[in-house]
C-alpha cells in the first residue's frame, strides 16, 4: 500500500502552483514511494528530486517537459488519460504561453525544494532539446534547414517504426474508425491525386516530399512525372531508394532543395502536404508567390496544413513544441491561410476539414511507439522516444478537443480550363 505521507503531499502543492490550480488532477507518486492526489486518477511518478529542481528553474511547460524527456517524470498506464487530465486543468487549459508564477508562488516553490532536498544548480537540458537561434535569422534558408534536420534526420528506421510501411507523415483519411492506418494513408494519397486532377504525362511538384510516398503513388498509379523537394538529407536518401526499388527513376526525381530555390517550372500540379507549417507567417506571402509562379495557368495546388483553432496563434519559444519537436514551426488559422492564398492570386475551389482523421492517425502512431518501445529507444534514444510519444499523444488530444485542425485547401491558378462544377469529380 502506498504511503500517503512523506514527499508526495508537498510535491503535489508545488505542482498545483505550476499548473495554476488548487488541486492536482492526477495521482502523484514521489521518489520515496508516497502518493497524493485523487484516488483512481491517472498516475504520474516523479522518479527524482531533479524533476522538482527543473520545475523550480523553469516553472512552466518547459520545466515539466524537460523532466519528462529526461525520464524524471513517468506517466503510468494510459498516457492519453494522464495528458488529458493535465491539459484540462489550470494553465494547460488556457491557449497560449504559461503565465508566470507570482513572487509568492516562486517563494513557495523555493522553500518546497529546500525542504525536499531538491535545491541546486539548473540541470542541463536533455540533449534532445534544440536552440535554433544559433543557426541565423528565423526562416532564413540556413536556419530552416537546421530546423528540418532536427525533426526529420533522427533515423529513417525510427520513422518506419512509428509511421508503418506507408512512410506517410501527415494526416490519413479514414473510411471508418476501424480502418487500418495503411489503408487510410493510401486513401489520403489517392484523394490528393484525384483532387489535383492528375493525368498521365503531367508534371507535378511535391513540396516537402518526405520519404517520397506521394511521389511514388502519383507516378505509379497516375503516370505523372514528379519532382519532390525536401530539406532532409535522410528523407531524400530513403526516398531515392524507394523510387529505385519501385522502378520509377524515370518518373520521380527527389531533390534536397529549398522550395524557394525551385526554378524549373511550370508544373501542371503542386502538392504541399504538411509542409506549410514550417514556412512561417512572415514568409507566407513568399511561399504563395513562389508556388503561384511555378504553376501553369489552370493548374491546381493542394495545400494540406494543420490549423490553430483557438484564437491568436501562440508564440512561446520556451514551450515544448519549439524546443523539442518543431523549431520555428508556426500554425496559422484556416482563415489566415486562405486569405494568403487568395491574396496571392489563387482561386479556392474546395476546402475539406480532416480534424478527426488526424486524431485517429496520431493515436495509431502512438500505438506503434508503445508497442515497439524498446526498439524505438534503441533506434534513437530514450529521450527522443519520449519526445515523440508526448508530442503525438498531446497532439491527438488537441485535435480531439478542437484546439487544432487540419485542412486540405484545393486551389487553382486562374486561366486554362475551368474547375469542375461539383466536387464529385474527385470524391
Amino acid at each position: 500500500m502506498a504511503k500517503t505521507s512523506g514527499v508526495a503531499p508537498r510535491l503535489a502543492k508545488a505542482l498545483a502552483i505550476v499548473l495554476g490550480t488548487d488541486d492536482i488532477p492526477i495521482r502523484l507518486r514521489a521518489w520515496d514511494g508516497s502518493e497524493a492526489g485523487p484516488e483512481g486518477a491517472p498516475l504520474i511518478e516523479f522518479t527524482s528530486r531533479r524533476a522538482l529542481r527543473r520545475i523550480l528553474w523553469s516553472p512552466g511547460q518547459l520545466g515539466l517537459s524537460r523532466a519528462y524527456v529526461a525520464g524524471e517524470i513517468d506517466p503510468h498506464g494510459d498516457i492519453f488519460a494522464a495528458f488529458a487530465a493535465l491539459s484540462s486543468t489550470g494553465k494547460f487549459a488556457e491557449p497560449g504561453p504559461f503565465s508566470k508564477p507570482t513572487v509568492r508562488e516562486i517563494w513557495t516553490l523555493f522553500t518546497t525544494a529546500v525542504g525536499l532536498g531538491a535545491l541546486g544548480p539548473n540541470p542541463a537540458p536533455p540533449p534532445e532539446e534544440v536552440r535554433i537561434e544559433k543557426h541565423g535569422l528565423r526562416h532564413s534558408k540556413k536556419r530552416d534547414a537546421a530546423a528540418i534536420s532536427h525533426h526529420y534526420d533522427v533515423g529513417n528506421d525510427f520513422y518506419a517504426l512509428v509511421l508503418g510501411p506507408s512512410m506517410v507523415y501527415s494526416c490519413a483519411v479514414f473510411d471508418s474508425e476501424e480502418s487500418s492506418l495503411e489503408a487510410a494513408q493510401e486513401a489520403k494519397l489517392d484523394l490528393v491525386c484525384r483532387k489535383l486532377g492528375l493525368k498521365r504525362g503531367m508534371r507535378v511538384l511535391d513540396v516537402g516530399c518526405g520519404w517520397g510516398s506521394f511521389a511514388l503513388h502519383a507516378a505509379d498509379r497516375y503516370g505523372v512525372n514528379v519532382v519532390g523537394v525536401t530539406l532532409s538529407t535522410e528523407q531524400a536518401e530513403m526516398a531515392r531508394k524507394r523510387v529505385a526499388q519501385a522502378g520509377l527513376t524515370e518518373r520521380v526525381e527527389i531533390r534536397v532543395q529549398d522550395y524557394r530555390d525551385v526554378d524549373d517550372g511550370p508544373f501542371d500540379a503542386i502538392s504541399s502536404i504538411g509542409m506549410s507549417e514550417h514556412v512561417g507567417r512572415a514568409q507566407l506571402g513568399r511561399y504563395v508567390a513562389q508556388l503561384h509562379g511555378l504553376l501553369r495557368p489552370g493548374g491546381r495546388l493542394l495545400n494540406h496544413a494543420i490549423s490553430w483553432n483557438a484564437g491568436p496563434t501562440p508564440d512561446d519559444p520556451d514551450s515544448f513544441i519549439p524546443r523539442y519537436v518543431f523549431p520555428d514551426g508556426e500554425m496559422l488559422s484556416l482563415s489566415d491561410m486562405v486569405v494568403a492564398l487568395e491574396s496571392g492570386g489563387f482561386e479556392v475551389i474546395d476546402v475539406e476539414a480532416l480534424r478527426r482523421h488526424y486524431a485517429l492517425t496520431l493515436r495509431a502512431w502512438v500505438r506503434n511507439i508503445e508497442e515497439h518501445w524498446d526498439e524505438a529507444v534503441r533506434l534513437t534514444s530514450a529521450g527522443r522516444a519520449r519526445v515523440w510519444r508526448l508530442y503525438m499523444a498531446s497532439s491527438a488530444l488537441g485535435f480531439e478537443g478542437g484546439l487544432t485542425g487540419v485542412n486540405q485547401v484545393l486551389l487553382q491558378r486562374p486561366g486554362g480550363e475551368e474547375p469542375p462544377l461539383r466536387r464529385t469529380e474527385w470524391m
